[in-house]
């Protein structure tokens, strides 16, 4: 196995959500998921709501995130992102509920215009997203989560 690893960044508006050298980073882009290993070829994309998950030597280090950008150039992948969050930071109950408000809102407007239904159907992304992250990470670490 090659001692090769990505040295990987991710940032939001609001601060820089993980700094550190890793093995390999499987990311949601909008063309579908990919993995990114070192010497892989320059690369850059959008990314929408779904799952990081970066791998360094045993560790599986996962994140939810709601969409951005991400650049990859000689071993350096540098992610934008709208918002992120580490799995171990993510509130399971608060993010069930704000998935829960989103769809009733969904339910309940009769006429929404393209902008108002595509800001709920993101939320909605976003939410599922969070709760996806979050309950894998707690299974992962045998902790309850009813």
């Amino acid at each position: 196995m090659s001692n090769l690893q990505i040295k990987f960044k991710i940032v939001t508006p609001e601060k820089t959500v993980f700094e550190d050298t890793v093995d390999q980073a499987t990311l949601p882009t909008t063309d579908g998921e990919i993995t990114i290993l070192p010497n892989h070829r320059s690369y850059i994309s959008s990314l929408k709501a779904g799952e990081l998950m970066l791998r360094k030597g045993e560790e599986e280090i996962l994140l939810s995130i709601s969409g951005g950008f991400i650049e990859f150039h000689e071993n350096e992948l540098i992610i934008l992102a709208d918002t992120a969050e580490r799995a171990e930071e993510i509130d399971l109950a608060r993010a069930e509920e704000g998935r829960k408000k989103a769809e009733e809102l969904k339910n309940q407007v009769v006429s929404m215009d393209e902008n108002e239904y595509a800001r709920v159907a993101a939320a909605i992304q976003k939410e599922s997203a969070r709760i996806r992250v979050a309950k894998k990470h707690h299974t992962k670490r045998s902790i309850k989560t009813d």
